[in-house]
C-alpha cells in the first residue's frame, strides 16, 4: 500500500478529537470521548474523500466551500439533539458547541491545515477546562450575579 498523507490527516483528526473528548469524558459528560473522536474522523473522511472526488482542478477548490457547509450544517443537528430545555433551564450548550468545534477540528485536519486544527484543539481544551477556574471564582466573588441564580420562579414580578 502507497502512503498518502490523507491517512495522517485521518489520523491527525482522531487525535485531536480524542483530546477533547476526554476532556468531556472527565466531566462525564454524555458525549465524550468516543463521540467527539468520530465526530472529528467524520468530519475529516468527507473532507478527504471530497478532495479525492475533486482532484487538483483549481475550480474545484471552490466547491470544497459546500462540502464544509454541509459537515458544519449536519453536525449542527447533531449538537442540537444535545440540548435539553427543562423547567426554564437549558442544558447541553457546551456539549453541542464542543461537537460543532471537534468537527472543525475534523475539517481543518482533513484538508490538511495541521497547526490550524491543533490551535484550535488547544483553544478548546483552555477554554472547557481552563475557564471553569475563571467562572467558579467569579462565583465566589459574585454569587448573586449568576444568570443561573435567578431562577424565573424566583423572580420577584410586583
Amino acid at each position: 500500500m502507497i502512503y498518502d498523507p490523507a491517512y495522517g490527516y485521518l489520523l491527525l483528526a482522531m487525535v485531536l478529537g480524542a483530546v477533547v473528548g476526554w476532556e468531556r469524558f472527565l466531566d462525564h459528560k454524555p458525549a465524550g470521548l468516543r463521540t467527539h473522536t468520530l465526530v472529528s474522523m467524520g468530519a475529516a473522511g468527507v473532507m478527504i474523500a471530497a478532495r479525492g472526488m475533486m482532484g487538483d482542478d483549481p475550480a474545484a477548490h471552490r466547491e470544497m466551500s459546500r462540502v464544509v457547509q454541509g459537515v458544519i450544517t449536519g453536525i449542527g443537528f447533531l449538537g442540537a439533539g444535545s440540548i435539553l430545555q427543562s423547567g426554564g433551564n437549558v442544558r447541553g450548550l457546551t456539549t453541542a458547541a464542543s461537537i460543532w468545534i471537534v468537527a472543525a477540528i475534523g475539517v481543518a485536519a482533513g484538508v490538511g491545515q495541521v497547526g490550524y486544527a491543533v490551535a484550535l484543539t488547544v483553544a478548546t481544551w483552555v477554554v472547557l477546562r481552563g475557564f471553569r477556574g475563571i467562572e467558579q471564582a467569579w462565583l465566589k466573588r459574585h454569587p448573586r450575579r449568576h444568570p443561573q441564580a435567578r431562577r424565573p420562579e424566583t423572580i420577584d414580578r410586583s
